[in-house]
């Protein structure tokens, strides 16, 4: 069986084999996972309900009022500060991922964020209000380093495309829950309008904190510390019902064991080895790129300034705005979770293709119909502004919501993962600053015609994704860098490159047990099954 090629209907692959596919919702191993797991997901749905937030709260009064109606450079503040906050960050994310472990990344993170959330609903000032949604950033930074990681070295192999392209989609939820709940205290007199959808911000780090701990840390983590013992009861608990013996389990244990072992030997995790082979340079065009692309494609302009943008097409009642806003989010819900589900059946680089193409053209027509308003107040291209908004978000959510870190946390071997990640977050927070900053001023300036930027740049994206973003679908996680590396990359197990068997030799990997001293190597490795309540 080729790499990349379709498994036969029923099953999922693994190191060349196909075996019977498993449905989670039946399986009591997967179940418990997964459900734990969403608490994790829930970093990405904090994310995005401060985006929606921040747009709920410009279009309420007792907001305006007390913080005497912000405009240009200071509503700009205001945004941004949040995306310094996780720049700051950033020095740390790796080693708190690589160093104390995934959950305890999330953990910490969330605690940070809870103490910002906290500040932030008890503002007494603008000062107190930004200091607040810098440490809301900080600790957001912390606990987005890890999750993802966490979330794609835990899942089962079947499952991991979706369930990693779903994590990034709950900004949407979060979204959604902060669109509707500022709709709702819009009737609320008084400044609890503005302190009870800042207040609800602090829920999913609360869950986080509590639900965290029942959570089993990363295998390939514990791997990587020499915890074999742990990592073999981790993938047998949560893939095969606690059967050490199960082939998959076996299979797994091995190709992750020798690969991470083969990393720690002739590679290195450092910073310089991101851009050291042709592989890793390819990845960190993809990092950069994307980083940068999920931020400066134009959706920066409705997720933090839908407000202004409305009011440049005449739409200034804060009850409409609000409808909008909320209308919007339930669209992006459905559509960004919905092709959470084509991943593998499409591919990635077809749907970035696809999503890339689709939103210069949805740009294109928005801008020309911004115009004719701007000079013609034009009732109906003011209509179609709306019209095009929603559908850019269609063709957005097609691939960069779910792929953003779908895509870009599989690409990455172990060593480098949490370097690479951070890299990826570095990019957004530097396109994230610099969309909250500049976009405030220039929508103020030159109003319709800042659009043509976006337009030009949206064409520049298209030529990066169709050079650069390969096929990865129906690949298992170790066996990715084969797409990158061929047959030089370092990858051990049953699935082992040429070069890779060649370094286990080396190292003496073909004699080992497969997981020590737990299971005699004479003992018979038993079928892989299916085990539902």
């Amino acid at each position: 069986m080729g790499l990349g090629d379709a498994p036969t209907k029923g099953t999922f692959q693994l190191a060349g084999r196909e075996f019977p596919a498993v449905t989670w919702y039946t399986n009591p191993g997967l179940r418990r996972t997964y459900i734990f797991l969403l608490f994790v997901v829930l970093t990405s749905a904090t994310n995005g309900y401060d985006g929606s937030m921040v747009n709920g709260l410009q279009a309420l009064t007792p907001w305006q009022d007390y913080f005497n109606h912000p405009t240009g450079s200071i509503l700009g503040l205001l945004a941004c500060i949040m995306s310094v906050g996780s720049l700051a960050a950033i020095p740390f994310v790796p080693y708190v991922a690589d160093g104390l472990g995934r959950r305890m990344g999330i953990l910490i993170g969330a605690i940070i964020a809870l103490f910002g959330v906290v500040l932030q609903t008890i503002s007494t000032n603008l000062k107190m209000f930004i200091a607040a949604r810098f440490f809301l950033g900080f600790g957001i930074a912390i606990a987005h380093g890890s999750a993802p990681l966490l979330i794609t070295e835990l899942t089962h192999t079947q499952h991991r495309p979706i369930f990693t392209a779903i994590y990034n989609t709950t900004w949407y939820v979060g979204s959604f829950v902060a669109a509707w709940l500022t709709f709702g205290t819009n009737n609320i007199a008084g400044n609890w309008s503005w302190r009870a959808p800042t207040l609800v911000q602090a829920f999913p780090s609360v869950l986080q904190v509590i639900f965290i701990w029942f959570v089993p840390e990363s295998p390939r983590w514990d791997i990587s510390k020499g915890r074999y013992e742990k990592a073999l009861k981790t993938l047998a608990d949560c893939h095969a019902n606690g059967d050490k013996d199960d082939e998959v389990v076996q299979l797994e244990m091995q190709e992750i064991r020798d690969t991470i072992k083969l990393e720690q030997e002739f590679e290195s995790n450092n910073w310089s080895e991101l851009w050291r082979t042709k592989g890793n340079r390819h990845r960190l065009i993809i990092l950069v790129s994307a980083g940068f692309f999920s931020q400066w494609s134009g959706n920066g302009l409705v997720s933090y300034y839908l407000h202004q943008v409305l009011d440049t097409i005449g739409i200034t009642n804060s009850t409409t705005q609000l409808l909008i806003n909320g209308i919007l989010q339930i669209v992006n819900i459905i559509v960004a979770v919905g092709m959470c589900f084509f991943v593998d059946k499409i591919g990635r680089r077809k749907l970035f293709l696809g999503s890339t193409a689709g939103m210069l053209v949805c740009f294109i027509i928005w801008t020309v119909c911004s115009a004719q308003y701007a000079i013609h107040q034009n009732s109906g291209a003011g209509t179609a502004v709306v019209v095009m908004i929603f559908l850019y978000y269609v063709c957005y959510n097609s691939a960069w919501s779910g792929l953003l870190v779908g895509y870009t946390v599989e690409i990455l071997p172990f060593s480098i993962r949490a370097k690479g990640m951070t890299v990826l977050f570095l990019c957004i927070d530097l396109s994230l600053w610099f969309n909250q900053y500049v976009n405030p001023v220039a929508l103020k300036n030159i109003a319709w015609k800042y659009y043509i930027v976006y337009c030009v740049w949206l064409a520049v994206e298209l030529v990066v994704v169709w050079f650069f973003y390969i096929e990865t679908r129906n690949t298992p996680l170790e066996e990715i860098v084969k797409h990158f590396d061929g047959e030089g990359a370092v990858l051990g197990g049953a699935a082992a490159t040429e070069k890779g068997r060649k370094l286990a030799g080396e190292l003496g990997l073909d004699d080992e047990p497969t997981h020590g001293s737990i299971v005699d190597e004479k003992e018979p490795v038993v079928d892989h099954k299916e085990v539902s309540v």
